[in-house]
């Protein structure tokens, strides 16, 4: 991955946004230190100019992921990430069937103890029936969703949707092994399947309405075409 040409998918004088791709850290982490290649790396190596994450998303997550040109734009659009006011999208294949709409606003664990308010939206976008037998179930249930995160806390989408027993396919720490493990030797998958979708903002410099989309890796929509999702 040393090589890699970052897929650009907004770009001025301001911000630059990519696809990040799966299993791509955003940068150096104390929980990643054997790692050596990241988005922040690649993407300055890349324009040949400074950059700055505007937020972060795991490193088995893949699409938009917005990052500064300047300090002065990188204080101002890290504003918006705080106060919730960039709208966000992502989709997963998840666990079971889920209902046609809904939300969970349970609240979340923090690192160093206590809890925080933690709210979570989700349409399901379609629905598919395995003939694979999976732990005692001779078939196994899967939907694609659509996440909206009404707020940013770590890991939210995976943790929200384990409390719901609706898991992360791919999702090594909060998912369900036994169809993770299905994925893996029937499908070959080995990352996890969620996806940044989309993000929108007020522009820092412009005051503009800016919307960005990013489409599937080619391994998620492989993954959908094999089950039958597209």
């Amino acid at each position: 991955m040393q090589n890699t040409v970052l897929p650009i998918l907004y770009q001025d004088d301001y911000l630059v946004a990519i696809n990040k791709p799966h299993n791509l850290l955003v940068h150096r982490s104390s929980i990643a230190a054997d790692e050596s290649v990241f988005a922040l790396q690649l993407l300055r190596d890349q324009l040949n100019c400074w950059v700055s994450p505007c937020h972060r998303i795991d490193r088995k997550t893949s699409g938009v992921l917005l990052f500064a040109l300047s300090p002065e734009v990188d204080k101002e659009i890290k504003k918006q990430f705080e106060n919730h006011s960039t709208h966000k999208k992502y989709l997963a294949l998840v666990r079971g069937y889920l209902p046609e709409s809904g939300m969970t606003d349970r609240p979340l664990e923090k690192e160093k103890g206590g809890f925080q308010d933690a709210i979570t939206h989700y349409r399901c976008l379609k629905q598919v029936e395995l003939d694979i037998e999976v732990s005692r179930y001779p078939k196994s249930r899967y939907s694609l969703a659509e996440i909206t995160p009404e707020t940013g806390r770590m890991h939210q989408i995976r943790r929200h949707f384990a409390q719901l027993r609706h898991y992360l396919i791919g999702d090594k720490t909060y998912g369900e092994c036994k169809h993770n493990k299905m994925f893996e030797q029937k499908f070959g998958l080995n990352t996890m399947l969620l996806h940044a979708s989309e993000l929108s903002f007020i522009h820092p410099v412009t005051g503009e309405n800016i919307h960005i989309s990013a489409p599937m890796s080619e391994e998620f929509t492989r993954i959908l075409t094999e089950i039958g999702m597209l």
